[in-house]
C-alpha cells in the first residue's frame, strides 16, 4: 500500500469573485517544493492542471510541463486533475451545455502534452461539487434546486466521460481515478426514508459512471423525472467505469440526520429535501462507520482497486497525527483482509485556506497541511515524518501520541443532547511541564487536556531547579517524552533586587534541567522573553544579538545560551506579554475589570510590547514541539503597541470608554527597553493582535458584569 499526496487546489467562484488556493500558498514559483513532496515518501501526487488556470494564462501549461518534468525525475507519479470543485472559465457554468465539451477540449490539449501521464481526475468530486453548487447554493452558478443539482452532476459525469475519451486517443492504458466523498448517514426513525435516499446517492459519481443508473436504480425516477431521462440513458449505453474508486474521507463526511431542531438552535434546515438538521455524525452518533468497512463497501459495489484519495484533519498537530494514522490502519487491515487498496493520500501538502466557511468568507483562514506556508521555505511538519516511516513501513514518530484517542473518540466530542460510548484514554509517557503554578503552565495544562496530550504538573516541592537531585526524581518518576520549562522568576523588579536569586533559578537551573533531559533523551522546552533585548524602532527577529537591560533579562539570555550548549535540540521561546481570559492576574484582565467599573485605568505610553495572546502560544509551542523544532523561535501575536494603545483597543473590543484609559510613564523599578516588539523570520505561527483582542474580548467576561449577575 502507498502513500500518496495532494494538493488543495480549488479555484472557487463566489459570485464573480475567483479565490485560487494555489495563488495562496506560491506553490507554482516553487519547483523546490516537489523534491521536499518527495522525500515524505510519496509514491504518486494529486496535481492540477486545471481548465480554469490555462484558459486564463498563456503560460500556465509551460509552468504546469516543469513541475510535472520533475515530478517525473524525482519518480512521483502525477494524477493530473482538471477541474477541482470549480464550474470552468467565466464564460461557462456547471449547468451550461457546453461545459463537458469545453473540459474535454482542455483534456485533449493537457494530455497531448504529456503523454506519459497515466493517472487522471477530470473532475473532483462530481456529486459534492452538485450539491454545493446548485443545491444549497454555496458556489457558482449558486443554484439551489433538485433539478439544477442533478443536471450539474449529470454535464460533469458527461464531462469525465469525454474527457477520458479524449485522453485515451492519446494514451490508451490511461486510468480514471475517479473521487468523491461517500460518508454514511445516519438519522431519528422519523427521518428513515430520506436517510435511505442519501446512502444511495452518495453512490452517484460511481453509479453513473458505471452506466448503472438505468430503471430498477433506486434513484432512476428521481432524477429521471426532472425531464433527463434520455441523458441517463445515454450515460448508461456509453459508461467511463472507473479504474480506482477514490474515496476522500473526513471527519465531517459521516452525517446524521434529525428532526430535533430543539437541540440545534439556530441551525437552518438541510437543504436536501426533507425538514431536518444535517449534523456531523462524528458530534452526535456513538458509532460511525470504520474507514476499513467503507473501502470493502466500495470494493465490494464495484469490484475494482480503491483509494483514500483525500485525508486531512484541520486541527492540531497531534489530532493530524492521529488522524492520518487511524486511517492508514483502517486502510490496511481493509487491503489484508483481501479488498486492493492502493494507497492512502495526505490531502493538502501545503494546507488549506478558507475551507472552514466553504470558501464563502474569504477571511485568510490557514490550515496547516504536511508542510506549514507560514515558514519560507514551507516548514516540514511532524506529519512529514509520519508520512515517511508509513512508505517506508518503519517504526512511527511519536508513538505516546498516536497510541491515545482523538478528540472524535473522546467524551467530549458530543453536542449538548448527545452522548454515547468514547474510547478510553492509553497511557504513554506524559509532558513534564514545571512552574505548575504559574499562568503558562496552567494554559499549557488545559491546553494538553483539550488536545489528548498525557501531561504532569510539577511546583517547586516536586521539582526544584536549584535541586538537582529534585529534577533527577522527577524524571525517573515521571519517566516524559518532553519537559516544558515554565518555571522561574517572573517579576522582573524583584529580579533587580535580587539578581543572584534570578541567576540561580532562572539560568543556573534552566542549565541543569536541560543537562537531565539531555542525558536522557528527553525534548525541552526552555520559555524566555523579549527582556533579552534592549530595544530599537524595528522589531526583533530570531538572530538578532541579545542586550539586556535589567538582571531578569540577562538571566534568560544566559539561560538561552546555556540550555542550548547543554541540550543542542532544545527548543527556545521567546515571547511577551501575556493576556488571557482565564488567568485573573494579567494586564488585559485588570484593564477591562477597570474600565468595566467605570474607573480609570493607567498604562504606559512609552513602553512598546507585542502582547501575547496564550490560547495561542499554547497551541503554537505544543504543535512545534511535536513537530521537534528546535533553537530559538519568537512566538507573539502579529503586531505592537504601547501598553496604553493596547488598553485601547481592549476598550474597543469590549464596548467600553476607551477615554478612561489615562497615560503614565514608566520611569520605576528595573530597567525596560522602551520598543521589544517581537517577529520572527522562522515563520509567524500567531495570529495577529487585532484577532487576539476580537477573541479576547469575546471570551472574557468583565468582573463588573460577573458580580451583577451573581446579584440577581
Amino acid at each position: 500500500m502507498e502513500v500518496w499526496g495532494g494538493l488543495e487546489c480549488t479555484i472557487g467562484r463566489i459570485g464573480d469573485v475567483y479565490s485560487d488556493q494555489a495563488s495562496f500558498s506560491c506553490h507554482g514559483d516553487r519547483i523546490e517544493d516537489l523534491a521536499a513532496f518527495a522525500a515524505t515518501g510519496i509514491r504518486a501526487i494529486r496535481y492540477p492542471v486545471l481548465w480554469e488556470d490555462c484558459a486564463a494564462d498563456a503560460h500556465a501549461l509551460d509552468r504546469a510541463a516543469r513541475q510535472l518534468e520533475e515530478l517525473r525525475r524525482l519518480d512521483v507519479r502525477p494524477i493530473v486533475g482538471l477541474i477541482h470543485h470549480g464550474s470552468g472559465p467565466p464564460h461557462t457554468s456547471l449547468l451550461d451545455a457546453d461545459f463537458a465539451t469545453g473540459l474535454a477540449e482542455h483534456a485533449r490539449i493537457v494530455a497531448e502534452r504529456f503523454p506519459w501521464v497515466r493517472d487522471w481526475t477530470p473532475v473532483n468530486e462530481p456529486l459534492t461539487t452538485a450539491r454545493f453548487s446548485c443545491l444549497y447554493g454555496l458556489w457558482y452558478p449558486h443554484a439551489a434546486t433538485e433539478e439544477a443539482c442533478w443536471a450539474a452532476l449529470l454535464n460533469q459525469i458527461d464531462a469525465v466521460r469525454l474527457s477520458m475519451r479524449a485522453i485515451r486517443r492519446v494514451n490508451p492504458a490511461a486510468r480514471l481515478v475517479q473521487t468523491d466523498d461517500i460518508g454514511e448517514t445516519q438519522s431519528t426513525p422519523e427521518l428513515a426514508d430520506q436517510c435511505d435516499f442519501e446512502n444511495h446517492r452518495r453512490w452517484l459519481s460511481w453509479d453513473l459512471l458505471d452506466g448503472r443508473v438505468v430503471p430498477g436504480h433506486p434513484l432512476w425516477q428521481r432524477i429521471a423525472s426532472h425531464g433527463l431521462e434520455d441523458r441517463l440513458r445515454a450515460i448508461a449505453a456509453d459508461p467511463c467505469p472507473a479504474d480506482v474508486i477514490g474515496i476522500n474521507h473526513y471527519l465531517c463526511s459521516n452525517r446524521f440526520l434529525t428532526h430535533r431542531f430543539d437541540l440545534h438552535p439556530g441551525v437552518a434546515p438541510a437543504g436536501d429535501g426533507a425538514d431536518c438538521v444535517n449534523t456531523e455524525a462524528v458530534r452526535t452518533v456513538p458509532t460511525m462507520i470504520s474507514v476499513e468497512a467503507l473501502l470493502r463497501d466500495a470494493w465490494e459495489r464495484y469490484e475494482r482497486p480503491v483509494a483514500i484519495t483525500e485525508c486531512h484533519n484541520a486541527s492540531t498537530r497531534d489530532e493530524q497525527l492521529r488522524w492520518f494514522a487511524q486511517v492508514w490502519d483502517g486502510a490496511r487491515a481493509a487491503k489484508l483482509s483481501g479488498v486492493p487498496v492502493e494507497a492512502v493520500t495526505a490531502w493538502a501538502l501545503l494546507g488549506a485556506v478558507d475551507w472552514n466557511s466553504l470558501l464563502t468568507r474569504p477571511e485568510g483562514h490557514y490550515e496547516v497541511g504536511v508542510f506549514d506556508l507560514r515558514s519560507t521555505p514551507p516548514r516540514a511538519t511532524a506529519m512529514a515524518g509520519l508520512l515517511a516511516a508509513l512508505a517506508a513501513d518503519g517504526p512511527r514518530p511519536h508513538a505516546d501520541l498516536l497510541r491515545a484517542p482523538g478528540w472524535w473518540q473522546r467524551p467530549d466530542r458530543f453536542l449538548d443532547g448527545y452522548d454515547g460510548d468514547a474510547a478510553a484514554a492509553v497511557g504513554g509517557r506524559p509532558i513534564l511541564i514545571t512552574g505548575g503554578t504559574g499562568t503558562l503552565a496552567r494554559a499549557l495544562s488545559a491546553a494538553c487536556a483539550r488536545r489528548g496530550l498525557a501531561h504532569v504538573l510539577t511546583d517547586r516541592e516536586t521539582l526544584a531547579l536549584t535541586d538537582p537531585w529534585s529534577i533527577a526524581r522527577a524524571l525517573a518518576s515521571h519517566t516524559p517524552w518532553a519537559v516544558i520549562n515554565c518555571a522561574g522568576i517572573v517579576d522582573i523588579d524583584l529580579a533587580e533586587r535580587e539578581p543572584a536569586l534570578c541567576d540561580a533559578v532562572n539560568a543556573k537551573g534552566a542549565q541543569t534541567l536541560a543537562v537531565a533531559c539531555a542525558a536522557r533523551g528527553i525534548s525541552l522546552v526552555q520559555i524566555s522573553s523579549d527582556q533579552v533585548f534592549g530595544g530599537r524602532s524595528a522589531p526583533y527577529v530570531e538572530g538578532d544579538a541579545t542586550r539586556p537591560l535589567n538582571a531578569y533579562g540577562r538571566s534568560k539570555a544566559d539561560a538561552e545560551r546555556q540550555v542550548i550548549e547543554a541540550h543542542r535540540d532544545a527548543l527556545v521561546i521567546r515571547t511577551s506579554a501575556f493576556f488571557s481570559p482565564d488567568d485573573p492576574h494579567n494586564f488585559a484582565v485588570n484593564a477591562v475589570d477597570a474600565l468595566a467599573n467605570f474607573g480609570i485605568f493607567a498604562a504606559a505610553a512609552d513602553q512598546i510590547v507585542s502582547p501575547t495572546y496564550v490560547p495561542d502560544l499554547v497551541d503554537a509551542l505544543l504543535d512545534l514541539l511535536i513537530d521537534d523544532e528546535g533553537g530559538v523561535w519568537h512566538l507573539a501575536n502579529q503586531g505592537g503597541m504601547s501598553w496604553a494603545d493596547f488598553a485601547r483597543a481592549l476598550a474597543d473590543a469590549s464596548g467600553l470608554d476607551r477615554r478612561r484609559v489615562g497615560v503614565v510613564s514608566d520611569d520605576g523599578g528595573a530597567p525596560r527597553p522602551r520598543d521589544v516588539r517581537l517577529a520572527s523570520a522562522r515563520g509567524q505561527l500567531m495570529p495577529t493582535l487585532e484577532s487576539a483582542i476580537a477573541r479576547f474580548a469575546q471570551a472574557y467576561r468583565p468582573a463588573a458584569a460577573r458580580y451583577a449577575v451573581a446579584a440577581e
